[in-house]
């Protein structure tokens, strides 16, 4: 499942991330996004775990949660990916 994890503190690295969503179980990917120009975070990423039930716990376990001193958002990625125009069908069609 691919998890959008937003408000991420510009000073976040995949190794943060990788720490706090592994005790929920296996993280395949993280991808933290970048602008292309300056190479700056934009503040949010993507975590890839390969069981659903461990991730629907992880998001459930981590919204809202402090890293860095900021609250993350944590939710499953098919919004965010709908809302940006890079599905053009629903999940499972």
């Amino acid at each position: 499942m691919n998890i959008f994890v937003g408000n991420l503190a510009c000073t976040a690295t995949d190794q943060d991330l990788r720490q706090i969503f592994e005790p929920y179980g296996a993280v395949d990917t993280i991808d933290m996004i970048t602008d292309p120009e300056t190479g700056h975070p934009c503040g949010f990423g993507f975590v890839e775990m390969p069981e659903r039930s461990a991730a629907r716990a992880a998001i459930v376990g981590l919204h809202g949660a402090d890293l860095g001193g900021r609250a993350c958002t944590v939710n499953e990625a098919y919004w965010w990916m709908r809302d940006q125009g890079v599905l053009a069908v629903s999940p499972g069609a």
